[in-house]
């Protein structure tokens, strides 16, 4: 029996006030993360965005989007990494419909 793959898609937020190499830095450690426990299909980074509101007193954000297949666990322990990150201001991760 074949182990069940879901279609992801995570859009994470990072603090922009820290350094050109420091973001890089966070961005790199997601994107090895994901293929280390599925398949990344797409990552974009979107650059520093103003965001709808404040969160923790800031302004911008440095916005990042990847989608990836993995099994349905995997994205319950992305989001624990996520939130024990302190460069992470905002991430949602949702299931790609077909």
């Amino acid at each position: 029996m074949s182990e069940i793959k879901n279609n992801y898609e995570v859009m994470f937020i990072i603090n922009s006030t820290l350094t050109e190499e420091a973001i890089a830095g966070v961005v790199e450690k997601f994107k090895a993360l994901i293929p280390a426990n599925g398949e990344v299909t797409k990552a974009e980074e979107l650059g520093k965005k103003r965001l709808a509101y404040p969160i923790m007193k800031m302004n911008e954000g440095y916005y990042v989007l990847i989608e990836f297949t993995s099994n349905p666990e995997f994205p319950k322990e992305l989001d624990r990494i996520f939130n024990i990150t302190d460069e992470v201001i905002r991430s949602l991760i949702t299931v790609k419909g077909e």
